[in-house]
């Protein structure tokens, strides 16, 4: 028998948020093609456009995941490249099968014992225009895409983060 080891996934996936036909909301699908480039071997990368509950799938089944999406707070300017994990954000108030985000839904799956990841991290980029059709990625949010390579980079040779 050889050392080939088939069928095995490992054990991060890089998930790329968004729509590569809405401007700024291209840039997950963008880096995690990027992403499938440069680490294919030590991660599974995936692209979607779901949102909310719709997107448990992507989320489930793996150790560690990141989360790569825009983001528009309008708190700061384009491009800045913020990282968060799941013990930063608090839940949102009321959440509703509409306007939960990937933290709510992990909690969810959680309560129903699902296989959810130990630990969870997104990285997103402040985007100015994530609605135009046909538009084009701001300069700006473009320009922040090494910054976010260098970030999956760190995480993916990172100790994974020990459970609070």
């Amino acid at each position: 028998m050889t050392g080939v080891c088939i069928g095995i996934k490992p054990s991060i996936r890089v998930l790329g948020l968004g729509n590569e036909i809405l401007g700024d909301d291209a840039l997950g699908i963008r880096v995690a093609r990027e992403a499938e480039a440069r680490f294919g071997s030590q991660v599974e990368v995936v692209c979607s456009s779901q949102a909310g509950f719709h997107g448990m799938d992507d989320l489930l089944s793996v150790s560690r995941l990141l989360v790569v999406d825009s983001i528009q707070t309008g708190a700061a300017k384009p491009g800045t490249v913020y990282m968060l994990d799941e013990h930063a954000i608090p839940p949102a108030a009321g959440p509703g099968s509409h306007s939960s985000g990937i933290f709510e839904v992990l909690a969810v799956a959680r309560r129903l014992g699902l296989p959810v990841p130990a630990e969870c991290v997104i990285v997103a980029v402040e985007a100015t225009d994530c609605t135009t059709v046909g538009g084009s990625m701001h300069p700006d949010v473009e320009a922040a895409i090494p910054a976010v390579m260098e970030l999956i980079g760190q995480f993916v040779t990172a100790e994974p983060a020990r459970r609070r």
